[in-house]
């Protein structure tokens, strides 16, 4: 297939997955060097990755894991690659198989990748009347895309990019939706070129939003009372995005270097943050685990996708006075989230048009619970494409 030339200055080309065997061969001598530290059995994940339970994947992932199977999958739906503004921007697109299909663009987050989005591809593209036409993008210094040469490379700035890539692909309108850093990414879109957006979904809030609030206004008991607990869990929890945010370049030395290390600061946030009920598999299988670890090894882009943590640090998600979100917006919270405001105050800063309390599910919600998110994506934004063609129609 030939490079896609569009009318924008976006340059579309195919793209697979082979990722030479001496680095699969390099990782499995690595695996096999690896020096343990000490731990007392009693703290278990208290103090970090559990020792025994790193262990145990470790040895999984240098004798059974396989990555090419991870290839193959990747590879079985359209890959492509697109120079925006210099960046090569690594996406899969989807075409759905309904009489009525809607783009829609979805951002992952850190530490996962655009691995994670792989569940919804059939749940969101195969029904015969209505679905989705997926465009599913690796953030710039993730997995397939190249890393950041320059600085400025936030989630704004990466906003702007889905924003050259979907008329590049011939969506002149579409639906957004993110998790984690794609939440923040989402969100700018929809803010920044809201007649591009039907609706946007989210299942992540940015832990730097802040609405516009007049001058004098008192903050609610209830968001008081959310500031508490998230100043609580980031004392506790919130070490990792610390050093993103200020050195990411001293701890990438061993991430980059060790891949049990990288796979224990990967893995814990896995287990932290998931609905696992006590065990991480309970909600993930070791090859789901070790593929996205696999990817961010392969790629070296463990600094790369940390530093986009310092570039949202000088530009947080706060709006100004005339800055709100008015396209439809739809929230899904799952229980075992990271703390997340009330919804009085994200309606301060967007138009909550549908809300969901959903019954199961953790931080990483498109791969521990895929239906209940595609669900909810479907039902949101059938409403929103119903609303988008009514409207058309009265102005006839």
């Amino acid at each position: 297939m030939d490079n896609i030339k569009t009318s924008s200055p976006v340059i579309i080309k195919p793209f697979s997955a082979n990722i030479p065997q001496e680095i699969l061969d390099d990782l499995k001598v690595r695996l096999k060097l690896s020096r343990w530290p000490d731990a007392l059995p009693a703290y278990g994940w208290g103090t970090g990755a559990d020792l025994s339970y790193m262990k145990d994947l470790t040895a999984y992932w240098q004798d059974k894991f396989d990555w090419r199977k991870t290839e193959n999958a990747i590879n079985a739906h359209p890959n492509f690659l697109a120079d925006i503004e210099g960046h090569q921007i690594h996406f899969m697109h989807i075409k759905g198989k309904g009489k009525r299909s809607v783009p829609l663009l979805i951002t992952h987050g850190w530490p996962g990748s655009f691995l994670e989005m792989m569940k919804l591809i059939p749940l969101l593209t195969e029904d015969p009347d209505f679905s989705f036409d997926l465009v599913i993008p690796s953030v710039p210094g993730f997995g397939f895309s190249s890393k950041p040469t320059q600085p400025g490379c936030n989630s704004a700035f990466v906003a702007n990019l889905w924003h050259q890539l979907m008329p590049a692909l011939g969506y002149d309108r579409y639906g957004v939706q993110g998790g984690d850093i794609g939440s923040g990414v989402s969100s700018w879109l929809a803010l920044h070129y809201p007649e591009q957006v039907i609706g946007l979904h989210l299942n992540y809030i940015s832990g730097s939003y802040k609405p516009y609030l007049p001058d004098g206004e008192p903050l609610s008991d209830e968001v008081l009372a959310f500031q508490k607990k998230g100043a609580e869990w980031s004392a506790k929890e919130g070490a990792y995005a610390y050093m993103h945010a200020t050195k990411p370049l001293t701890a990438a030395y061993g991430l980059n270097d060790s891949p049990v290390g990288l796979c224990a600061w990967i893995i814990e946030k896995f287990n932290g943050w998931s609905d696992n009920r006590g065990n991480i598999e309970n909600t993930f299988t070791k090859d789901e685990l070790l593929a996205n670890v696999t990817l961010y090894w392969i790629t070296q882009t463990i600094y790369s996708s940390m530093r986009i943590y310092n570039e949202n640090s000088k530009c947080p998600l706060t709006f100004g006075k005339n800055e709100f979100v008015k396209v439809p917006v739809s929230f899904a919270k799952f229980p075992k989230e990271l703390p997340t405001p009330p919804r009085s105050y994200i309606e301060k800063g967007f138009n909550i048009q549908h809300w969901t309390e959903m019954p199961i599910g953790g931080h990483f919600a498109a791969a521990e619970q895929p239906e209940l998110l595609a669900m909810d994506i479907n039902f949101f934004l059938v409403l929103s494409d119903l609303a988008y063609i009514s409207k058309k129609l009265r102005k006839l």
